[in-house]
Formats: C-alpha cells, sequence, structure tokens
C-alpha cells in the first residue's frame, strides 16, 4: 500500500517554503528605502531674502545659500529638495521635524540651541542699520532712540530692536516689506542683515536708500536642524570639505566679490 502521508509532507513543506520567500519578496518591495530616504535632505528656506535666496523671474530659486546648501550636500552624497518657508516659521517647523534642516541666514543663539541644533558656522555677518538718503539725523546706535524701526518677525535684528530706548519696533514678514516701507517714508529706519542690504543697495533695488554707521553686531550663521538630527554629521562634514577645496570661496566670491571671512569651528557662546 502507497503510504500517502510520505508522498504529501514533502510537497506540503516545498508549498509552505514558497509562501514565505512570497511574502519575504513583497515585503522588501513595499518596505520604504530608508538608505534611499538618508541620502535626501528636505531643506526649508525663505525665497525673500537677496541675496542669499530668491526666485528669479522664471521661477528658479537661487542665492548664495542655495549654491551652498547644494555643494555641502554634494560633497558627502546628498540630493536637497528645498521648500519655501516664512522666516518666522521655521524653528517650529524645526522642532516639529516636518524638515530635515533649514538655512535662510539664522544666527547661531544660546536661546535657539534650547530648541534646535546647528552646524559649525557657515557665514560671518552682522546687523545695519538703513535709512533713507536725505536722512541726516540718524547715524549710530543712540539715534534711533525714539524712531519708528522696521524688522523683520523672528529675526536677531528684531531682538536687537527691543535694546533701543523708546523705540516703536513695526514687525514685517519679509525684507522687501520693510525696505517699501522705509522708502515711502512710514518708518524711519530699519534693523536688517548687512550683506543683505548692501548687496540691494549695490544693485539699485533700494534706490534711495543708504547704510549708516558700523555694523551694529557680530554674528554668524548656521545650518538649522532638529535636535539629535542624524543629518547634522554629514552636514558638519560637507561644510568642512568646501571649505577646505575651495568650493566656499568660488561661491562667496560669486555673490559678494570679496574675500570671505575666516570662520570658528564652534561658536562660544555662554
Amino acid at each position: 500500500m502507497i503510504n500517502i502521508r510520505k508522498l504529501i509532507y514533502p510537497w506540503r513543506y516545498l508549498f509552505l517554503s514558497l509562501c514565505c520567500l512570497l511574502l519575504i519578496t513583497a515585503c522588501n518591495t513595499l518596505a520604504p528605502n530608508t538608505q534611499s530616504d538618508n541620502k535626501s535632505l528636505k531643506v526649508a528656506t525663505d525665497p525673500t531674502f537677496i541675496p542669499f535666496e530668491f526666485q528669479t523671474p522664471q521661477g528658479e530659486l537661487v542665492g548664495f545659500e542655495i549654491d551652498l546648501m547644494r555643494a555641502i550636500a554634494q560633497a558627502v552624497g546628498l540630493t536637497v529638495n528645498f521648500e519655501s518657508l516664512p522666516f518666522d516659521g521655521m524653528i517650529s517647523t524645526l522642532q516639529a521635524k516636518r524638515v530635515d534642516a533649514a538655512i535662510s541666514g539664522i544666527t547661531i543663539t544660546k536661546e535657539r540651541l534650547k530648541t534646535i541644533a546647528f552646524s559649525r558656522p557657515y557665514f560671518k555677518a552682522g546687523l545695519a542699520i538703513t535709512v533713507r538718503e536725505d536722512n541726516q539725523d540718524i547715524k549710530d546706535f543712540n539715534s534711533l532712540q525714539e524712531k519708528k524701526i522696521g524688522v523683520q518677525i523672528g529675526s536677531t535684528g528684531a531682538d536687537f530692536a527691543k535694546t533701543i530706548p523708546n523705540a516703536k519696533i513695526i514687525t514685517y514678514n519679509s525684507g522687501p516689506d520693510f525696505f517699501q516701507d522705509l522708502h515711502n517714508g512710514n518708518i524711519d529706519a530699519v534693523i536688517s542683515d548687512a550683506f543683505a542690504t548692501l548687496y540691494a543697495v549695490k544693485n539699485g533695488n533700494l534706490k534711495g536708500l543708504k547704510v549708516v554707521a558700523d555694523l551694529l553686531t557680530e554674528e554668524y550663521y548656521g545650518i538649522a536642524t532638529p535636535q539629535n538630527s542624524p543629518h547634522l554629521d554629514a552636514i558638519n562634514k560637507g561644510i568642512d570639505i568646501v571649505l577646505s577645496n575651495g568650493t566656499y570661496k568660488q561661491i562667496y566670491q560669486k555673490w559678494f566679490n570679496v574675500e570671505p571671512s575666516q570662520l570658528p569651528v564652534e561658536l562660544p557662546l555662554k
């Protein structure tokens, strides 16, 4: 008599093995490619901060920080997907981890380090005072007292303006807005990034305005990330590479036509 069980069992095991193989293959196909995901960075930027980032009439995103971020990513084998975001929403977006990083002239400060992380500094900056060309009264910090001062929401310029005695602070969403109000005579002065302002004045975008006095502050920009970001080491490595191989200098001179400042590896924040 033929033992039916002996004939069926081998085929049963083979059938189960094939099912397991198909299940594993399906899972591998449907599972997210974490290695690929780790090679892409979603980076927030505010495209109103000329010349650091802005859009051409054709809608192309360009600027010093756009070139730099792409170079940093390329140096360590990453790709960048930029996402436009108002400056005053960047910190909360990073805290919520809705983006991997943000680059938009974000000054490294002790207060910001309580909630987000920063790369090593990639730019030495500072705040400047801008007034109308016919203004002879405002020449320095002391002459800003009791004046109407325009600042961008969430910026270090806004924080600095709070230290001016009896000044009336007017907040704006972007630089073009407060410069237009200054031009129209609705405010007396603007406190903003010196390099962005000088670039705009030089290129004729701010006719009738001038930058006065020396820099009010010395600041350093860093690429901001969520705390404990898995990308921060790679970003720092990328900055090191572009600084050492001459790429940073080329990009800096392309946009500012001067030699770049020396940058510290870390900031001695107290």
